[in-house]
């Protein structure tokens, strides 16, 4: 079944002995086997293999004419850059400089799938799967991970994902090192501001602890730290120079 381009049911088919295409659908669309344990002993051997850099957290999208495919939805697709008729599969892939590996996934299910009982019934769909946003799909493939004994070096995405404040969140409350893509128009405060709490006359309910000062934006933090808090930073090879360079800040900012 290794051999041949093509992995859709039709071809594989054809490359068996007895060459029945049904009976290879049933069993890739019906069989009742626990996947678990399969997807585990990948995780693990790949991560042996390739001895990774990096997790990189991501999602495919992968075109559909009809409506049926679980998950199925008008969004946006990374892979043909716009919105289209859809399944989206959010991964994490293990990943060095010459090879990478998807060690977890699942499916995304669109918050319009929840509502529809007939769209769930027709398409097998068990009541206790509902829809969860990609980044807390991403918290929950890396704690099944954790849970077969795998650990990332550091744990990579871009601004898709790096824009949750969730899921930085989540990889803080895990110990998980990490280097996010945001934008430079997200809100923050710098480094040195902390929340405070306001005087209470003791009346009414007790105030919170917030932060008493105006929000910037990143992109004002960097242009405010200036060259000096920047480090120049190489993270690839390049044609000209030998790799391609970039300024970095190195000063810390808090979420705002």
């Amino acid at each position: 079944m290794l051999d041949g381009k093509r992995k859709s049911i039709q071809p594989m088919a054809s490359r068996l002995p007895d060459g029945n295409e049904q009976a290879l659908q049933q069993f890739v669309s019906q069989s009742l086997g626990d996947w678990r344990p399969v997807r585990q002993r990948l995780a693990q051997q790949m991560t042996a293999v390739l001895d990774p850099d990096a997790w990189v957290i991501d999602d495919t999208g992968f075109p559909k004419y009809g409506n049926a495919s679980v998950g199925v939805a008008r969004q946006y697709s990374g892979t043909l850059g716009k919105v289209a008729n859809c399944q989206v599969g959010v991964s994490i892939h293990a990943a060095t400089d010459q090879a990478s590996c998807p060690i977890n996934w699942r499916l995304f299910l669109p918050e319009s799938w929840d509502a529809n009982q007939a769209r769930r019934r027709a398409a097998h769909l068990p009541e206790r799967v509902r829809h969860r946003p990609k980044w807390q799909l991403a918290l929950d493939m890396l704690d099944e991970l954790g849970g077969w004994g795998l650990a990332p070096p550091v744990v990579v995405t871009d601004a898709g994902y790096g824009e949750s404040g969730g899921l930085r969140l989540g990889l803080e409350e895990r110990g998980l090192a990490y280097v996010v893509q945001v934008k430079g128009t997200t809100s923050a405060y710098p480094e040195a501001v902390h929340q405070q709490l306001a005087p209470y006359a003791g009346r009414g309910r007790p105030p919170r602890a917030r932060y008493r000062t105006r929000r910037s934006s990143l992109a004002q933090l960097v242009a405010k730290a200036g060259r000096p808090a920047a480090k120049t930073v190489a993270w690839r090879e390049g044609p000209a120079a030998g790799c391609a360079r970039g300024l970095w800040p190195c000063r810390s900012a808090r979420p705002g």
